[in-house]
């Protein structure tokens, strides 16, 4: 019965894990559009043209961009007195122009160290001390991540860095 016990525990702790992991599963990511909706597509830019046949959607300089999400959250320490006082966690996205994405996967390694660099620098400036959430503040942030995504995915393809998700947690 001694030896029975801890079986029996560890086949209901597989289980909840694997009906966990199923039940939280996220979505499944698409990242091909299908013949159909790139017909779709290209219709729509064919019906944006003004009067004179110019295409409205590249008149203003701009196309169509895509946002890649990192895989990983970032985990900045704040450090006092040779102690972390308390931890930063960030979720970063990429805005790159439509088709860009798998560049920004294939050196996501190279611009995760040159992000946490930057994040690193900021958090030892008190850039996240007191009200780190000012538009100031985070303007600051994202134009430095901004900066070195352009760097090190080139200024054609790494247009601005978005700050999904911010939460500082204190010890």
């Amino acid at each position: 019965m001694k030896k029975l016990l801890p079986l029996v525990l560890l086949l209901i702790g597989v289980g909840a894990g694997v009906g966990a992991g199923v039940f939280l599963r996220p979505a499944p990511d698409i990242k091909t559009a299908s013949a159909s909706e790139e017909e779709q597509a290209g219709d729509h830019v064919e019906d944006t043209k003004d009067d004179e046949g110019h295409d409205d959607e590249h008149a203003n300089g701009e196309g169509e961009s895509e946002y890649v999400k990192l895989s990983n959250q970032f985990v900045v320490p704040i450090v006092l007195d040779e102690k972390v006082s308390a931890l930063v966690v960030l979720a970063l996205s990429i805005e790159v122009p439509a088709g860009k994405t798998d560049t920004v996967y294939l050196r996501e390694p190279k611009l995760r160290d040159s992000f946490l660099q930057v994040l690193f620098d900021h958090a030892n400036v008190g850039g996240f001390e007191g009200n780190f959430t000012d538009a100031l503040m985070l303007d600051r942030l994202r134009t430095a991540l901004r900066e070195v995504a352009q760097k090190d995915l080139g200024k054609d393809v790494g247009k601005d860095v978005l700050i999904i998700e911010i939460a500082r947690q204190d010890y």
